[in-house]
Parts: structure tokens; sequence; C-alpha cells
């Protein structure tokens, strides 16, 4: 089985012989194709490039799971442990053994939710990988779905607890169906925010910031910003962990 892999966006595609003749997002304006044209890999070609799973352990309850040396958007995904389950924030598009060895330990995961597409990448191998969790995408971004599969289950972008204390919340803004996820234990019972780059962390912790397309420089309306913020008002949070590690 060959699940191709897009080299720009690191999103993974369903089982083919042959390479997909495009990916739909990095064709999408808020992505992009390289100038070299379209570029495909695998999983087996990441591990032989020498790429792993980078997991780091960032607050009791919350640890981080990213890929060394970075690949493609170079994000990390999240993944949140509660009492009552654990919920993973976005993907990455590798999976190794060492790091299913490390989710398995703390518990696996019970949910897989997401803050775009740009970060669905491999979700569908992770799913399949902890027992065939549920996937949650907005339906609004259906399409941008490139491998379907039972496992994802399409919501309605109305806010709801995954498990108890974890709230997936639409925000809209960067694509319709953009979301964050609240976490109401996290920052020692004062609530986080796992955002991805539905808001985005920026290096000067006064500010967060919002953007239609990040690589093509496309900025959001103020009206859009004000719906974001209006969207988690009513959440209690003290702290925000964006896409990436520092952030």
């Amino acid at each position: 089985m060959t699940l191709w892999i897009c080299h720009t966006c690191g999103v993974e595609f369903a089982d083919t012989t042959q390479p997909p003749a495009r990916c739909v997002i990095c064709e999408d304006d808020r992505q992009y194709v390289g100038w070299g044209g379209q570029e495909w890999t695998t999983r087996d070609e990441l591990l032989a490039q020498g790429h792993r799973n980078d997991v780091r352990d960032l607050e009791p309850g919350l640890t981080g799971v990213g890929i060394a040396p970075p690949f493609s958007i170079g994000q990390r995904a999240l993944l949140v442990q509660t009492e009552g389950g654990n919920v993973l924030y976005d993907c990455v598009s590798l999976l190794d053994d060492e790091a299913h060895e490390a989710i398995e330990a703390r518990g696996g995961v019970d949910a897989i939710t997401l803050s775009h597409p740009h970060f669905y990448d491999a979700m569908v191998s992770w799913s399949h990988a902890f027992g065939g969790c549920p996937i949650y995408v907005p339906d609004v971004d259906r399409d941008f779905v490139t491998r379907p599969d039972p496992v994802i289950e399409y919501w309605d972008g109305e806010p709801f607890e995954v498990v108890p204390g974890v709230t997936l919340i639409r925000t809209g803004g960067h694509f319709p169906g953009s979301a964050v996820l609240h976490w109401a234990g996290g920052a020692e019972g004062r609530g986080a925010l796992l955002v991805g780059d539905s808001i985005t962390v920026v290096p000067d912790r006064r500010y967060v910031s919002f953007m239609y397309s990040y690589p093509n420089l496309i900025p959001t309306s103020a009206e859009t910003v004000r719906a974001i913020v209006a969207s988690v008002e009513a959440y209690d949070f003290d702290r925000i962990y964006g896409g990436w590690w520092g952030r």
C-alpha cells in the first residue's frame, strides 16, 4: 500500500499506485505549490531520510509530538491527557514506533481534533494506530479531506465536549472550519487554549495574530478577527499553545 504524502503541506492521501496528479490543499490560495512543481513522498522515505518523531512533555497532562528534522510546515501535534480520555489536537505526517509507544504509555488517543486542513497530515493513519479512534472534521471543510475513511466524523461546528473538560470550538477565520481546543484543566487549572494557527502565537507575548494565508501573507478582515475573539470569550484560559515548538 502506498499512502502518498504531499511534500509541501505534509498531508497524506488515499492509497494509489501512482502519486495523485495534484494536492487540493496546496492549490488552495492559503497554501502554495512549490516552484519546482508538486512533489510527493511516503512514510518509508521519511524514515529513510532520517526523520523521526520528537516527543516532549510541555506541562502535566500535555505532550507535544513533532518531526525532527522538521518536515513540510514543521508543526507539532498536542496530546491532552485527562481522566476522561486523551484528545489529540492536530497531526503530523509521521508516527514512528518509538512515538507510538510513548503515546500508548501516556494512555493512547481516544479522539483526534484538528485546527484546520494544513494540519490534517496523517490523521487517518494515526487513528488506525490507536484503535480507530474518531477524527472530528468540520463539515464545512470536508472537501479538503484527502483520505476518506469511516473513522472520520463530520461535525456541524457547534462547540462540544470531546471528553469532559476538553471542548472543540469552531472559530473560522483561516479556514471556514478552523477550530481551537479548550482544556479546562490546563495551566494548573486556570485553563489552556490550543490554537494551531487559528489564532497565532507570536514572539511578543502581549499579542496574537490572525491571517487568511500565512505563506502568501494575505490578511483577514477586522470583522473576522472580532468573530474569532467572540467564539472564545466564554472560556477561561491563562495559557495559549500554538502550532510550533516555543509558541
